[in-house]
């Protein structure tokens, strides 16, 4: 992957694109709450094999991939490539997955574990350029993966990117709770790190939350609004014992919804194009049967609105306007994603097809960006929400397209069979006759697979997350009431 590619990268995160336009099988228990709509048992024998193959493939990613002596887990990987404080977020979470699965140890998990908090807990935090890993409790959104600084003076120090690495963070202090020194010792620096997080900093316009700061630029002229994966964001800053924001800050987040409240492909739900927004906070808190005023209102929760989200994305491909190849009921997906690069390319009826490398891929009411580019994780990120259709297209994909898409890690990052120049592509590779396929895997997308087949097949995640007093208290302060919220923990 060329640097181009990966700078292109930062187009997924809204911080990112503010910072470019404005500064240049187990014994796990069953999940609860509101049943989901199908279950792991209710498969067939060969599907159920294949989700726990996705599964175990999509853990092992974060495992192999990881610095051992900090923790540090790749953007990218296999190959060389820079840290992303959201991968080691997922990773963080992943390992206690891996516990309860059975892929490896729980002294293995604590001790990955323990290096990763010990890092980021006596990381040095300040305004200087370079030799920084974070400032004010906040982190780079990229680091040096050996060294654990600031990588490359185009990045920022993202407040969404902290927050994933946070919710991590949180999941080590909620599931590592045995009484021996290490686990002891994960709670402390987990609690440490996440109080050291100052919310009310990151706010030059208050009440709202800014996407990030940088040395050079300094806060980032942009806003965690309008419905996104900056739901997280502003539970953890209301959750927080130190730094937290005032009350108006979710009812500020919420008020800039209505924008995109609207039916698209089928569907009446709060819109964001790309899947990534729907998933990245839902793989952390269960949002099933818990509402806050604005969902009061819309009678429905988020993990509906999600749901809806999905199946209107399944709708766009199968309605396929911009006719690409592959496209169907169980070949669909768009989010941020890798992609052949920065083409435009005459195709046989004489009319032109642009490609792009890396970017926010979506359908939606705000926006619609495709160039026939699936990512992967767009359904299986999905698979909580919508088990039924999201498990054929899985299987579909992996069956048409075999080892092209999936390999030792699960499904590479993305593939475009649309793609077919007579030229090689900048990244990946091309297959004659099938199109596009990526050669490597993304930590913030196989994340969401990892979690989210987890959360489908036990709660495992969204149970643990229920535990943690910073979680809940950011929630209530929200305004949200009922389902698994008043359950005494």
């Amino acid at each position: 992957m060329t640097m181009a590619s990966n700078v292109l990268k930062n187009v997924a995160f809204k911080a990112l694109v503010a910072l470019w336009v404005f500064c240049g099988g187990s014994a796990l228990q069953p999940a609860s709450a509101r049943p989901l709509s199908s279950t792991f048992d209710s498969l067939s024998k060969p599907q159920q094999a294949m989700v726990a193959d996705l599964e175990r493939r999509t853990f092992q990613w974060f495992w192999d991939s990881a610095n051992p002596s900090n923790g540090l887990i790749p953007d990218h990987y296999p190959g060389p490539s820079f840290s992303s404080i959201a991968s080691v977020g997922f990773g963080l979470t992943a390992y206690g997955i891996g516990v309860e699965r059975g892929y490896i140890t729980r002294e293995q998990a604590v001790d990955r574990t323990l290096a990763t908090l010990r890092f980021f807990a006596n990381a040095r935090e300040d305004d200087s350029e370079d030799d920084a890993t974070g400032f004010h409790g906040f982190f780079y959104h990229f680091l040096d993966i050996r060294t654990g600084k600031r990588f490359a003076r185009f990045t920022e120090l993202s407040s969404v990117d902290t927050t994933l690495l946070l919710g991590g963070v949180l999941f080590a202090q909620s599931y590592y709770d045995r009484n021996t020194a290490k686990e002891k010792e994960i709670r402390a620096l987990a609690d440490a790190i996440y109080r050291r997080a100052d919310w009310t900093w990151m706010q030059p316009r208050a009440p709202l939350i800014s996407m990030g700061w940088t040395p050079g630029g300094k806060f980032i002229d942009a806003d965690w609004k309008g419905y996104d994966e900056g739901m997280l964001v502003y539970i953890l800053a209301l959750g927080s014992p130190t730094h937290a924001i005032t009350d108006d800050g979710w009812s500020a987040w919420a008020s800039t919804y209505p924008k995109t409240w609207g039916r698209f492909q089928g569907q009446t739900f709060l819109n964001f194009a790309p899947l990534f927004g729907h998933q990245f906070s839902e793989a952390w808190v269960d949002f099933r049967g818990i509402r806050d005023a604005w969902s009061r209102a819309h009678d429905l929760d988020y993990f509906e609105n999600s749901r809806r989200a999905v199946y209107a994305q399944r709708a766009y491909a199968m309605a396929n306007p911009g006719h690409w190849t592959g496209y169907g009921e169980n070949v669909w997906g768009l989010s941020a994603c890798n992609g052949p690069g920065d083409y435009t390319l005459k195709i046989a009826d004489g009319s032109t097809r642009t490609f792009y490398g890396y970017t926010a891929r979506g359908a939606g009411l705000d926006y619609i960006s495709d160039d026939g580019t699936i990512a992967p994780m767009a359904a299986g990120g999905s698979i909580a929400f919508a088990p039924e259709v999201v498990v054929p297209a899985l299987e579909a994909i992996k069956e048409r397209y075999g080892d092209n898409v999936y390999d030792r890690y699960g499904f590479v990052d993305a593939f475009d069979p649309s793609f077919d120049a007579n030229f090689s592509p900048r990244t990946g590779r091309l297959v004659p006759g099938k199109g596009w396929f990526d050669t490597l895997q993304i930590g913030i997308d196989q994340g969401p697979i990892v979690l989210m087949i987890e959360n489908w097949r036990s709660g495992f995640v969204w149970r643990v997350m229920r535990k943690n007093p910073y979680i809940r208290k950011g929630l209530e302060r929200a305004g949200f009431t009922g389902g698994w919220l008043m359950e005494r923990q």
